[in-house]
């Protein structure tokens, strides 16, 4: 009976890694989308956004079948929770980043107000955050986990200055008022996605600890 047990939770994890590359290869193309003006490439961002909702799906479909089948003890039933919890933050992030690619569609080829660079490094941060908070969830390793909730502060500095200088760039080019607020939305889903990631490192240290800590 155990042996089944871990063999399930098991697969359910593999299932939680599988779902978390899917969410970072979208947010990569999603940014991409935008920052190349590449429509072919945001229209497969959003056509491959019902992947990540269907794992979601079947995350919780298997962890609430687990929870009906076995009787876990405390950490096992911590490991399923956690599973359904961080997959609902993965499926945020896959919407997230199929926004961005929608916004990518929006602005099309019209001439940009400036070139996108720093959105990609605001966005590379927090693909960074979700590799680095996985790490931490394969390896139950707490001081990973608040080492990369810390770095949200960086995407909220970002945020900040890319807002103010989007909304400065309004006053000199009202013409260009729906691009530039286009671009602030986009600012605004990478902030998003950076604090979904910090709530997996808050279940990471939930996990491993049986406590919650709210971490920025």
């Amino acid at each position: 009976m155990r042996k089944m047990f871990d063999v399930e939770l098991d697969s359910l994890r593999e299932k939680l890694f599988y779902m978390v590359e899917q969410a970072q290869h979208s947010l990569k193309m999603a940014v991409s989308s935008l920052q190349q003006q590449d429509e072919n490439l945001a229209r497969k961002v959003i056509e491959e956004a019902p992947k990540i909702d269907e794992l979601e799906y079947e995350i919780n479909n298997d962890a609430i079948q687990l929870l009906a089948k076995q009787s876990p003890v405390a950490s096992d039933l911590r490991r399923i929770v956690i599973a359904i919890k961080v997959s609902s933050d993965l499926e945020r992030i896959g919407d997230l980043s199929e926004n961005i690619a929608r916004i990518s569609l929006r602005i099309g080829d019209k001439q940009l107000v400036k070139p996108i660079e720093e959105i990609p490094k605001m966005a590379e941060v927090v693909q960074e955050m979700l590799l680095s908070s996985f790490k931490a969830f394969d390896a139950e390793d707490v001081r990973l986990a608040k080492e990369v909730a810390e770095k949200d502060d960086l995407v909220d500095a970002y945020y900040g200055n890319l807002v103010d200088e989007l909304t400065i760039l309004m006053t000199t080019h009202q013409q260009d008022i729906h691009q530039l607020t286009q671009l602030q939305f986009v600012c605004r889903h990478i902030e998003r996605i950076g604090d979904h990631i910090t709530n997996i490192c808050e279940n990471i240290v939930y996990l491993v600890t049986g406590k919650m800590y709210e971490l920025n």
